[in-house]
């Protein structure tokens, strides 16, 4: 995977070296999930509870897969037919998995809630083991316990790695697999309290991993749409704009011939559009020299900056990162005259 690219940007070691790790952890996890899948199938019988651990293992399988695709895809550089590159099979990849999870999620809250209103007491049997007999419920317990660490490491070290790539794939799917160590203690908590008596553990705990799941898939069908509707680029997590914005405008307004500097800015997967509007000093010259320096100087600030248009324009639009602050300047001004 040497020389790799996203678009036209070729990254550095360091981030090659940061994707061939992420590849490396995407590939460990889909084989986690083989073992786990066939393990929780091999013991789960009639509980919800572990059906629905199951399940939610099942759509685990999205995010990884997504993200390998999507690294596939995003490295073709941009053509005539498409002129901004690929970067956005990211994005189509993050809606993709949200969608899988709100839509499972929501089946499995539903199927649950619907068990728990009929009353249905989930019948968990017994195995055979060296002549002894031993209740099933002790073999999910102890592989639900089991499976509690793996999905945490993974989710700490994509996590870091999901941020230096700048990649929403990878870090919904650290997210997912940080938190999935609720699901297993919920449901060996579910299938004790089916041993204990209480049959509504099982349904409860079922309950409990459908809205979690439901919670993931609306949170990243939500930051999926945003990006693909072409919202102001945001930090990775979706909660703030991207700092990025603020030293692009600082960059423009350094430099002597800039008066007023604004941003429009769009996360196009792992790289951003960039449209730098500038309003020059009045009499300065012009020049295209002046320009192209001023883009460079811009792509030079981050890796994730691939694609820079500067324009010249009067007055800056309202609806770009600046713009506000510009007119509430030149009001003012006015005020003040």
């Amino acid at each position: 995977m040497t020389n790799r690219r996203f678009g036209r940007t070729e990254l550095t070691p360091e981030l090659q070296d940061s994707l061939r790790r992420a590849v490396r952890l995407e590939w460990i996890t889909v084989g986690y999930l083989v073992v786990a899948v066939c393990l929780i199938a091999l013991v789960m019988g009639s509980s919800q509870a572990m059906k629905a651990a199951w399940i939610e293992d099942m759509l685990a399988f999205v995010p990884p897969i997504a993200f390998l695709v999507a690294v596939a895809v995003v490295n073709k550089p941009p053509s005539r037919r498409r002129p901004y590159g690929n970067h956005r099979a990211i994005g189509v990849g993050h809606l993709v998995a949200g969608v899988a999870l709100l839509v499972m999620g929501s089946y499995l809250l539903l199927d649950s809630a619907l068990g728990l209103i009929q009353g249905e007491h989930p019948p968990i049997g017994t195995f055979h083991v060296f002549g002894q007999t031993v209740w099933q419920g002790w073999f999910m317990i102890a592989l639900m316990l089991l499976l509690v660490p793996v999905p945490v490491v993974l989710g700490r070290l994509k996590m870091k790695v999901a941020n230096e790539l700048h990649d929403k794939v990878l870090y919904a799917d650290a997210d997912m697999l940080k938190a999935d160590w609720r699901t297993s203690v919920g449901t060996a908590v579910g299938v004790a309290g089916v041993g204990l008596g209480l049959w509504w553990f099982d349904a409860a705990a079922a309950i409990f991993i459908g809205l979690s799941i439901v919670k993931d898939g609306f949170r990243n069908v939500s930051t999926a749409i945003t990006d693909l509707a072409d919202s102001r680029a945001r930090t990775i997590d979706g909660n703030d704009p991207h700092p990025l914005l603020e030293k692009v405008e600082k960059q423009a307004r350094s430099l002597d011939w800039v008066e007023h500097a604004g941003v429009r800015m769009r996360d196009e997967g792992h790289v951003f559009h960039t449209e730098l509007f500038v309003v020059p000093v009045g009499g300065a010259a012009q020049t295209p020299e002046r320009l192209r320096n001023l883009a460079e100087g811009v792509i030079e600030l981050d890796w994730k900056l691939e694609d820079v248009v500067v324009a010249l324009v009067d007055e800056l639009p309202a609806e770009v990162h600046g713009g506000e602050q510009h007119d509430k300047q030149s009001e003012g001004g006015r005020q003040g005259r």
